[in-house]
């Protein structure tokens, strides 16, 4: 709880902070010393509900496991700002802005985490949603920027209507809000049809959010159009927080409404992964590709609402986690060329090793290549799927999913290292850069051979 309140302190802070420090550097520094402060409030608030659930009027509850996620979330977030804060600025005149509007988000994220009320999981939801809608279109030289503003605001602002909606119809079904209440699952056990159409369009609405098939046709639009650090955070922070929340809201309540449910989200699964998979083939810009391929994880990632047991709880915060430091590395090296297309990667491996280096160990992780975080993130996901006793078919679709994304992350390495060029940059990485690139690749490293680290159950 004490993080909420300081993630609202901080954001605030930094909007009128714009107004009393006249260099863009004192605002990132402020920046970064908040986010450290908030991973500290959130390292207390673990220390203190790892003991006992924490619930706020039966609304909000903290756990070991949320209060864990938020830790995590933030320390990604702190990684976050340290790589990208000057690419940030760099965006418009209005950096003090931009910081606050992601310190808005966290709040947001945090609410989801915690949620045991559909009106707070709605409400963090438009508190995670509404700043990117701002921060999307932040580029105000450029009109893709602009387009990617519009596009995802009216693409929200109708899934919002879908969600609210789905909850209207499942308060109808069950005369309650409180998602663990015994009136709520009583009402859910015995499931009607006005249930079961609010569940499915609560579930639709939340797979526009987290880029699932069959609602992910904004995806590429809005990430290609954003600037290239706020499509780090809307690929990664963003993504996995309200993954959190969907997958919270199956486990406390909806799982238990037997098998349709999982029919719905294997079909989801399947489109999910074949979808962006195999138009991230066709991509010539890396940037686009990364879009695409962010839509093929999240595919992985509904295999923790397929399972719905421990391994899969454990695993979704080794894969999110891990999926966010891979990420975060590519999208660092995209900010630094000039071309983002494949060919603007060419010859990157001699002219600067250590970005062209953690660049590649990012996407080993992303494509679940052994001794990496990502490899023991799909393993355990899809391990959990088998001992769930679900289908071994849609196990090894996973599978055969994960080997043909090889094929567009290695040829990007092959871009990096086997093919001549002249990589231009932007700007040259210094000694800073390149040692927050390499904590970044260790982090993957080290998951990748003690994925124990991330272990709540």
């Amino acid at each position: 709880m004490i993080a909420i309140v300081v993630s609202v302190l901080i954001g605030i802070l930094l909007m009128f902070s714009g107004l009393i420090f006249q260099k863009s550097s004192q605002v990132q520094i402020l920046a970064i010393f908040g986010s450290i402060a908030l991973l500290a409030a959130n390292c207390y608030d673990l220390m203190l509900d790892s003991r006992d659930v924490v619930s706020y009027f039966d609304m909000i509850s903290f756990d070991k496991y949320s209060s864990t996620f938020n830790v995590l979330v933030t320390g990604c977030v702190v990684l976050y700002l340290l790589i990208f804060k000057k690419n940030i600025a760099d965006i418009g005149k209005n950096d003090a802005e931009y910081f606050a509007l992601i310190f808005f988000i966290l709040c947001g994220a945090y609410l989801i985490s915690s949620f045991t009320n559909l009106l707070i999981l709605f409400l963090g939801i438009e508190i995670l949603s509404i700043p990117q809608y701002v921060l999307a279109g932040s580029d105000k030289q450029n009109i893709k920027s602009h387009e990617a503003s519009l596009k995802y605001f009216l693409m929200g602002a109708f899934s919002t209507g879908i969600l609210l909606m789905g909850i209207t119809l499942v308060y109808g079904a069950t005369g309650d809000f409180n998602v663990t209440s015994e009136q709520f699952l009583n009402a859910i056990q015995t499931s009607n049809a006005l249930s079961y159409i609010g569940i499915l369009l609560i579930a639709i609405a939340f797979a526009f959010k987290v880029s699932a098939a069959p609602v992910h046709y904004w995806t590429p639009d809005v990430y290609d159009g954003s600037p290239t650090p706020i499509t780090a955070l809307m690929a990664t922070i963003v993504k996995i927080s309200v993954f959190l929340g969907f997958i919270k809201l199956f486990h406390l309540s909806f799982g238990t409404i037997g098998s349709i449910w999982q029919v719905t989200i294997s079909v989801m699964i399947v489109m999910t992964l074949l979808f962006g998979n195999i138009t991230a083939i066709f991509q010539q810009s890396v940037k686009r590709m990364m879009a695409y391929s962010s839509i093929a994880q999240a595919g992985f990632m509904l295999f923790a609402i397929f399972s719905l047991n421990d391994t899969s709880w454990n695993g979704l915060l080794l894969y999110a986690v891990a999926y966010t430091l891979a990420s975060l590395g590519v999208f660092a090296a995209i900010t630094k060329v000039k071309d983002y297309t494949y060919d603007g990667f060419k010859g990157l491996g001699k002219r600067h090793p250590v970005l062209a280096a953690t660049t590649v160990i990012c996407l080993l992780s992303l494509t679940g290549i052994p001794m990496t975080a990502g490899f023991f993130g799909k393993y355990y996901l899809l391990t959990a799927a088998v001992e769930q006793g679900q289908s071994i078919g849609i196990v090894f679709f996973a599978v055969l999913m994960a080997a043909i994304s090889s094929y567009y992350y290695f040829r990007l390495i092959s871009s990096i290292y086997f093919k001549e060029g002249n990589a231009e940059l932007n700007s040259e990485p210094n000694s800073f850069d390149n040692t927050l690139y390499i904590i970044n690749a260790a982090l993957i490293i080290i998951l990748g051979l003690l994925p124990g680290l991330i272990s709540v159950f």
